[in-house]
């Protein structure tokens, strides 16, 4: 996800980490280029834990319909 020019990263899910890394490998089996963003305080606790804050996943702006379909066609629910 990086290049000469400028990228502004939009998010398209938020969940539980599980989920994100589920949402993480759908998109990067479709080969769609994202990053996970944990917003929680996985650091001091289980990153696994349910207690936790959301955890999201972000595509560039241009990868973002594809990105919203590929996870409408699988199911994700989002938390």
């Amino acid at each position: 996800m990086s290049g000469a020019k400028e990228e502004k990263l939009v998010q398209v899910f938020s969940g539980n980490l599980w989920q994100a890394e589920l949402v993480k490998g759908l998109l990067d089996a479709n080969a769609v280029p994202c990053v996970i963003i944990d917003e929680s305080i996985g650091a001091v606790t289980s990153p696994y834990s349910s207690t936790a804050g959301d955890v999201l996943v972000a595509v560039d702006e241009e990868h973002e319909a594809t990105a919203l379909k590929v996870i409408e066609e699988n199911s994700i629910p989002e938390k």
